[in-house]
């Protein structure tokens, strides 16, 4: 069953006060529903127009659109002859690179800080644009709160931990070993569906497993519209990040592999920008390393594909609050702290790959 103990509720006649003040209600004290965070963002395009567009990328297995929210000034034209960087974060890919078998519950959809902060940081690059002026005029900002709406709605209404999407490949209907373990067949981990070195260690061919692969890569229409989205602009995004939860780690790739990138250096340096912008703000301790190094191995993730076939340079997959005390159970008192910190690092590292600073 959904638990909701950690996500105080707001009445309805809360809900109407902030809808008349705010024309939202979108608050940072809970954890909301993808309808709540639409309105926001709806909100944001009428109130904000001249820095907010939402860009429609394709659907969910189950007809839900996937949004993108891309938020330029348009005010700082790039020199002639370049091109204008651009900056991709999204949130609930799927969820964490641990599994049952490695931590107390753990699933993908079930990372409800990921989505929170990626408003989080929406909210401050457009409500807060004169705070954060130069990084909005030095970039295009490619925000996509949720790209597993369907299993982070599942989430909500009937199991707080699942992980995967909602689709269905398990056409055998067995009784095999994994469904006894596992109880549900349905679904893919998106994290292992992407198309560069999929299917190898650290993925499963069974349906029913945490981390099913899916029947072929990008076999989730989900992957495949992110995937296809982030080819047409792979020029301009200069910096890749995929929000997770938990356990406080700043990852690089590989994931597939124990091998080093060939410019570890210059990734492992930027991480360290943003790993010390969290300690300084908050005094939160995020490890720094390979995935591979930190965890293990797990083929066919996003942040190896957006680094393997996409090119993009700074690809990383950041693993949230907290180290396990709570969990993907993080109460909703520690969203803004969360989000704090890490618009803090998100901002140190900018400055340093797109504002030239």
């Amino acid at each position: 069953k959904a638990i909701v103990s950690q996500n105080p509720k707001l009445s309805k006649q809360q809900r109407m006060e902030l809808r008349e003040s705010k024309g939202h209600d979108m608050t940072f004290q809970r954890y909301h529903r993808y309808a709540d965070m639409l309105r926001y963002i709806e909100h944001l395009t009428v109130a904000f127009s001249h820095l907010v567009e939402v860009v429609t990328i394709g659907k969910t297995n189950e007809g839900v659109a996937l949004k993108v929210v891309k938020v330029s000034s348009g005010s700082a034209s790039p020199q002639e002859g370049t091109i204008k960087p651009a900056v991709w974060i999204d949130g609930d890919l799927c969820s964490s690179r641990y599994t049952r078998q490695t931590c107390v519950p753990g699933m993908h959809a079930r990372e409800w800080i990921s989505p929170a902060v990626v408003m989080y940081v929406l909210k401050q690059l457009v409500e807060r644009y004169k705070v954060n002026k130069k990084m909005v005029d030095s970039a295009d900002w490619y925000l996509m709160p949720l790209a597993n709406p369907d299993g982070y709605e599942y989430s909500h209404s009937t199991d707080r931990l699942w992980r995967k999407t909602r689709s269905n490949h398990d056409t055998t209907q067995t009784r095999n070993f994994g469904r006894l373990l596992w109880g549900s067949c349905e679904g893919v981990d998106l994290n292992r569906n992407w198309d560069f070195h999929w299917g190898g260690k650290g993925a499963s061919d069974d349906p029913c497993h945490e981390t099913y692969a899916g029947p072929r890569p990008f076999s989730e229409p989900e992957s495949r519209a992110i995937s296809e989205f982030l080819m047409d602009h792979k020029d301009r995004i200069k910096l890749y990040l995929t929000l997770h939860s938990y356990s406080q780690m700043w990852l690089l790739p590989w994931g597939f592999t124990s091998k080093k990138v060939p410019d570890y250096d210059d990734m492992y340096s930027m991480g360290r920008k943003a790993v010390e912008a969290i300690s300084k703000i908050s005094g939160t301790q995020y490890q720094i390393g390979s995935s591979t190094s930190l965890l293990y191995p797990s083929s066919g993730g996003s942040d190896d594909w957006a680094k393997g076939v996409a090119g993009i340079k700074y690809a990383y997959t950041v693993e949230l609050r907290d180290r396990g005390s709570y969990g993907f159970l993080l109460p909703a008192s520690q969203i803004i702290p969360t989000g704090k910190e890490t618009f803090a690092a998100i901002k140190s590292i900018a400055r340093a790959i797109v504002c030239k600073t």
